[in-house]
C-alpha cells in the first residue's frame, strides 16, 4: 500500500512529502488522514526543530480531490453531510501547521492550487521553485475557494487575495514573493538545497526559544495592541529565566559559542 504522507528526519529537520503524483498530490479524505496523523507526530517530538513539507512528482498540491468529492453527492442529502464534513476536516488539518510547535516550510513546486494554496499560506514559511504557479482558482469551476480565503487572506494583502479569488488567476513565484505568500524562491534544481538551508539556520537556535515564539507570534496577531505587548513580555520573562537563554545571552557577552543544555 503507498505511504501517502512519507516522513524522512534528516538530524532535526522532518521532511514531509505528499505522495500521490498521479493526483497531483490531491487532498483526497485519506491524504487529509494521513497528513493530520504526521502532524500529531510530530506535536509530540522534542527532536524535531523544523519541519519542511513537499509534494512528490511535477507538482506541491492541487488542492481538494474534485472526483471524490463528486462522489460524494451520490448520498441522500447530494452531499451536504460529506460536504461539510470534509472542509472541516480540511480546516483543521491547516489550523495544525500554525499550531505544532515547529516552524512548518513549504517547498513548493509546479502548482499550488486552491486546497494547495491554503496549505502553502498556512505553513509558517514558504520557498517555491521558479516558475511555481499559486491560485485560488475554484471561481473557474463556479466554486469560490472560501476556505482557501481565510488562510490566503491572512498572508496576502486583501485586494490581491480577493483579485486571485474571483478572477481564478494564478500568480507566479516573483509574484507570490512580491505579495508576502512565500519567503524566498530558487532554480528548481536548487529548491530542495535553499529550502534545507533556511531549516538548518532556524534548526541551529535555540529549539524552546522557537518554540515558544512561534506560539507567541500567533497569539499576540489575535490581540489588540496593548494586549500583545503585555502578552509577549510575559512571555520574554519566561523565555529570559530559562537556563539556556541565561548561557545564550552570556556567551555572547563573552563572544563565545553558547553551552546549551538542550543541545
Amino acid at each position: 500500500m503507498t505511504e501517502l504522507v512519507i516522513r524522512e528526519d534528516r538530524g532535526a529537520i522532518a521532511h514531509l512529502t505528499l505522495n500521490a503524483p498521479g493526483s497531483l498530490n490531491a487532498l483526497s479524505d485519506a491524504m487529509l488522514a494521513a497528513l493530520k496523523d504526521r502532524l500529531n507526530a510530530l506535536a509530540q517530538d522534542e527532536t524535531i526543530k523544523v519541519v519542511i513539507l513537499k509534494g512528490a512528482g511535477k507538482a506541491f498540491c492541487a488542492g481538494h480531490d474534485l472526483k471524490e468529492m463528486q462522489r460524494g453527492r451520490d448520498s441522500a442529502d447530494q452531499g451536504r453531510a460529506y460536504f461539510a464534513d470534509l472542509f472541516a476536516r480540511c480546516a483543521e488539518v491547516m489550523q495544525m501547521i500554525p499550531a505544532l510547535p515547529q516552524p512548518v516550510i513549504a517547498q513548493a513546486h509546479g502548482i499550488a492550487t486552491a486546497a494547495g494554496c491554503q496549505l502553502v499560506a498556512s505553513c509558517d514559511l514558504a520557498v517555491a521553485a521558479e516558475g511555481t504557479r499559486f491560485g485560488v482558482n475554484g471561481v473557474n469551476i463556479g466554486l469560490f475557494c472560501s476556505t482557501p480565503m481565510v488562510a490566503l487572506s491572512r498572508n496576502v494583502p486583501r485586494k490581491v487575495a480577493f483579485e486571485m479569488l474571483t478572477t481564478g488567476e494564478f500568480i507566479d513565484a516573483t509574484r507570490a514573493r512580491e505579495v508576502g505568500l512565500i519567503n524566498r524562491t530558487a532554480p528548481h534544481e536548487a529548491l530542495e538545497a535553499e529550502t534545507e538551508a533556511l531549516g538548518q539556520t532556524i534548526a541551529g537556535k535555540l529549539g524552546a526559544a522557537v518554540r515558544i515564539g512561534k506560539r507567541a507570534f500567533y497569539d499576540q496577531a489575535n490581540l489588540d495592541l496593548a494586549a500583545a505587548y503585555d502578552h509577549t513580555a510575559a512571555v520574554m520573562v519566561e523565555n529570559m529565566l530559562w537556563r539556556d537563554t541565561n548561557e545564550g545571552v552570556q556567551a555572547f557577552i563573552e563572544k563565545r559559542k553558547p553551552d546549551w543544555a538542550e543541545d
